[in-house]
């Protein structure tokens, strides 16, 4: 299910999810160049030495064992989803406006988090690729 979002630069409108990655152990990056979101399984293969940690956004010393975004960018530590218009960065903290007005649980106390770094992430207009280790730092089959 997605919800409406609006940029706060050019006032346009994409569709856009929440994901929990505390509910689904899970990690997340976004793209430095067209903000699409990795979504890192906790119980998926990965690279023997990546210092990975699940249900927050990934640290720093997570990127090398990450290969590029589809579109030539990197999944960055400190990069924030984009518009999918103007190709700005969304503001986490202006975000809440609409993330706290579509979200059934806002009537009975929760609140949005105001940052790209913790336990919830957003995927906008379905942009998001899954357990995206370099295939050749991954553990072989035998």
């Amino acid at each position: 299910m997605s919800d409406l979002g609006t940029c706060e630069k050019c006032a346009g409108q994409f569709r856009y999810q929440i994901i929990h990655n505390g509910f689904s152990d899970t990690a997340y990056a976004y793209c430095d160049r067209c903000g699409c979101t990795a979504i890192i399984s906790g119980w998926s293969p990965r690279p023997a030495d990546a210092p990975f940690k699940v249900h927050q956004s990934i640290s720093a010393d997570v990127e090398p064992f990450l290969k590029p975004c589809s579109c030539g960018g990197h999944f960055r530590a400190g990069a924030a989803p984009r518009c999918p218009e103007c190709n700005s960065a969304l503001s986490a903290d202006a975000a809440t406006s609409y993330i706290e007005a579509n979200a059934p649980g806002t009537a009975k106390g929760w609140r949005w988090q105001r940052d790209w770094v913790g336990v919830y992430c957003i995927v906008v207009d379905g942009r998001r690729m899954d357990d995206p280790w370099r295939p050749e730092l991954l553990p072989s089959d035998g």
